[in-house]
């Protein structure tokens, strides 16, 4: 190092002019092993176990996917806790669809399917019709219980007050 850079950065520590004191206070770098070693002593209590061989999780959101790939998976039955930590990537679900399909059972295609229709239906060309669909369940009103009235319900609060 030369002189000069030397006293720059010897005259940056200082809160005065030549011959102050020199700055008491350290700067404290936080790490961030605290919160996870907080977390990991709160998932120990709620008695998580590490699931070993899962090489992909995929979390379907409306029409996005977020998948890792090789994730650390811990569970715990009694708690219905899932833990699924690494490096996620977020994708569109028409873009990843091909490729999830063979992981697939026969009970998770049918519910897949009725996700694929909801997006369709919501997609531009298709929000008229999905509109006018919804303002048709709006419009009917439910069928109440035989034999009551909304009156003789009120009456009975009324009395019971």
């Amino acid at each position: 190092m030369n002189r000069e850079k030397l006293m720059k950065m010897a005259g940056a520590v200082r809160t005065g002019g030549k011959g102050s004191m020199r700055r008491k206070k350290k700067a404290v770098h936080k790490t961030t092993t605290t919160d996870d070693k907080r977390l990991q002593s709160t998932l120990k209590r709620i008695g998580v176990n590490a699931i070993p061989a899962i090489e992909e999780v995929n979390i379907f959101k409306d029409d996005i996917v977020i998948q890792f790939v090789n994730p650390k998976v811990q569970a715990s039955i009694a708690a219905n806790t899932w833990v699924v930590s690494g490096s996620p990537q977020t994708k569109k679900l028409q873009d990843i669809l091909p490729q999830v399909l063979s992981h697939l059972g026969p009970d998770n295609l049918d519910n897949l399917k009725k996700l694929a229709e909801e997006i369709q239906k919501r997609a531009p060309g298709a929000g008229a019709t999905a509109t006018a669909a919804q303002e048709d369940d709006d419009d009917q009103v439910p069928d109440l219980v035989a034999g009551e009235t909304f009156e003789a319900a009120a009456e009975e609060g009324n009395a019971a007050a």
